[in-house]
């Protein structure tokens, strides 16, 4: 199983709000109309929350990257499912028609994607905990640039092995449902995409995602305490000022799971 990971920022002329419903009600829509051509296994939409969260977050670390509207993400049996769905007459006819409609709402070469793999920290059995927009579950996104001193590889190992263990001992008092780590990894058909859409952001290292649920979180001492913690730990591997994070509502538009 691997994910597309698709950050986006959307066209100047276009609110928040506008970019979003257009997005949910009818890109979603055209994105489901072709997930047999092109083998997408799951869809969703995260709309990032206008949240003063978000700002405090990244105030924490000393200042980031602005946030990015929302992620898309795509599920796919693996990257030769991919390749070989997107070779046929349907899924370069899907491509097509999804690329142009892309281009009418997203400032595609500031919206970088990549291929990833998942790496389950905290993963609830079943698959259950999702931001819904009417839950009280929120969703934070987090894609990260591992720091100069460090290689992909260097840095995701560290990630994986060291940061992620801290993290899971912590989620109790951080009041996490659920924690992933979603690994990019490199491709040539990551960057046909990008070519294709005239990309001009770098990939992320990947990004980690969590789930909390406010109605049951108030912060305490321990909590503030875990998230420093977590902070300190972060400067290892992570530059911040290449960074970003923030809190978002899931859609899930297609799920054949």
């Amino acid at each position: 199983m691997i994910r597309l990971v698709f950050l986006l920022r959307r066209r100047p002329e276009l609110s928040l709000e506008d970019f979003q419903n257009y997005w949910r009600d009818q890109h979603g829509p055209l994105v489901a109309s072709h997930q047999g051509a092109l083998g997408i296994l799951r869809y969703t939409q995260s709309h990032r929350l206008e949240d003063p969260a978000n700002e405090r977050m990244g105030a924490a670390r000393g200042g980031m990257e602005p946030p990015y509207d929302g992620a898309a993400e795509l599920w796919f049996a693996s990257e030769a499912a991919l390749a070989e769905a997107g070779a046929t007459d349907a899924g370069r006819a899907a491509g097509k028609a999804l690329l142009a409609d892309e281009a009418t709402f997203i400032d595609l070469p500031h919206s970088p994607l990549w291929l990833a793999h998942e790496y389950p920290q905290i993963n609830p059995n079943p698959e259950t905990v999702v931001a819904r927009p009417k839950s009280n579950i929120v969703k934070l996104h987090f894609p990260l640039r591992h720091v100069g001193t460090l290689g992909l590889d260097e840095a995701q190992q560290l990630w994986r092995v060291e940061h992620g263990p801290l993290i899971r001992s912590m989620a109790p008092a951080m009041g996490m449902l659920r924690y992933m780590q979603v690994h990019r990894f490199d491709s040539p058909l990551a960057d046909a995409m990008r070519a294709a859409r005239g990309t001009v952001v770098d990939p992320y290292t990947g990004h980690a995602e969590a789930w909390t649920d406010r109605s049951a979180h108030a912060p305490t001492p321990e909590a503030r305490a875990a998230n420093r913690a977590a902070i300190e730990d972060e400067r290892r591997f992570i530059d911040f000022t290449r960074s970003t994070m923030w809190l978002s509502k899931e859609h899930v538009i297609v799920d054949r799971w």
